[in-house]
């Protein structure tokens, strides 16, 4: 074993990380009633093919490989992982509240449940593919959040779910910065 080698680090330096979300307050966690069907839900959003795992997931591996050649944008890839951290925490909250269960199982109306996979994910070989996979990513995660709204008959947590579209819109918006750097 050689041990006259130097050491390889990372050329990409991570520190004061922040959340890519807007300066804007969340709305308090809470729930007019227990309403399971709701719940049921925002398991998608959670756990779902479309959810907060899913981009979580994604974003983190694509950071990961990109990080040595771009490292710009792997620290914005990073960012925006963290906020979608923060969502799904909310989610679970919300899941938890409403009388769910937060098990990485989407809980389909018909009472079948499906487990999340990284079959869920896109991941591209280089970064305008990886780019453009997760600017379509956020757009249905925006389109899924709407649909959820129209079907949620609670103003706490619909509050809670277009606050989280804003920062999907915000993310689409930084996404598109980078994806036009390239």
């Amino acid at each position: 074993m050689e041990t006259n080698r130097k050491p390889i680090i990372s050329s990409c330096n991570m520190a004061g990380l922040r959340p890519a979300m807007l300066e804007l307050p969340y709305p308090p966690i809470q729930v007019r009633c227990r309403n399971q069907d709701y719940a049921d839900l925002l398991s998608f959003d959670y756990c779902g093919s479309v959810s907060e795992l899913s981009a979580i997931t994604q974003y983190i591996n694509n950071e990961n490989r990109l990080c040595q050649e771009n490292c710009r944008l792997a620290k914005t890839l990073l960012e925006i992982a963290v906020a979608e951290m923060m969502h799904l925490q909310k989610l679970g909250e919300l899941i938890q509240l409403l009388g769910g269960e937060v098990d990485f199982n989407a809980k389909r109306p018909d009472g079948k449940q499906t487990m999340w996979t990284p079959s869920c994910l896109t991941l591209s070989q280089n970064a305008k593919k990886m780019l453009c996979a997760d600017i379509e990513a956020e757009k249905e995660a925006i389109a899924q959040y709407r649909a959820h709204i129209s079907r949620i008959g609670d103003e706490y947590v619909n509050a809670v779910l277009r606050r989280i579209i804003k920062d999907e819109e915000y993310h689409i918006i930084l996404l598109q910065g980078l994806l036009e750097e390239l």
